[in-house]
């Protein structure tokens, strides 16, 4: 099954709080870390994919971040996210798209994506989303899938493992590596999760 089962995350995003699924951070702090890194300052066009109602989006509007879209499969999650931020939700652009169909209408000088990429786990949707990446990244991509060491499913859903080779592999093509981290994700149950975060810069 694969992540374009639009009805499955606008029930979940429906029917479950933040502390009732396991991918929910008070502080994405490597996500923060590698996107401060990239130095391109504070107009950089940010794309944060699957970004639900994580709260990265909160974090870069206080970090004074001018350029942000988030995208998701669900507009139940990109509700939410708009209901927390309030007024500051008007200063982010909205996307509801399956991320394999997504036609954007500018490239993005950061792709950020935490838990999507994983959820493709055949072929024809894992090369789309490749391509998209291809050519829609103008500088960095910042990844982040679970590891060899991290869960087999997800909301009920496979995913596809990666470690930092595998990862690489997938985008080496048209992205350099530069630095890929694990982090062991502590979920709102107390479970650990364990994943391969890589950032590659646009050769």
């Amino acid at each position: 099954m694969e992540i374009n089962n639009k009805s499955h995350w606008e029930t979940v995003y429906e029917t479950k709080q933040p502390s009732e699924v396991s991918w929910t951070q008070e502080n994405p702090k490597i996500s923060l870390d590698f996107i401060r890194e990239t130095n391109l300052g504070k107009s950089a066009k940010i794309i944060d994919i699957g970004g639900g109602d994580s709260k990265l989006v909160d974090f870069l509007l206080e970090d004074g971040y001018e350029n942000i879209t988030v995208l998701d499969i669900s507009e139940n999650a990109l509700e939410r996210a708009k209901i927390r931020l309030g007024k500051k939700a008007e200063k982010v652009t909205w996307i509801v798209s399956d991320i394999t169909e997504f036609k954007p209408a500018t490239t993005y000088d950061i792709w950020h994506d935490r838990a999507t990429f994983h959820f493709l786990t055949s072929d024809a949707p894992i090369n789309s989303y490749i391509k998209i990446a291809q050519k829609w990244i103008s500088s960095f991509l910042i990844i982040g899938t679970f590891s060899d060491k991290g869960p087999m499913k997800c909301s009920g859903l496979e995913i596809k493992q990666y470690t930092e080779t595998t990862l690489e592999n997938q985008f080496q093509a048209t992205f350099e590596k530069l630095k890929c981290i694990n982090e062991d994700h502590i979920t709102p149950f107390e479970t650990t999760q364990n994943f391969i975060f890589c950032v590659f810069r646009k050769r």
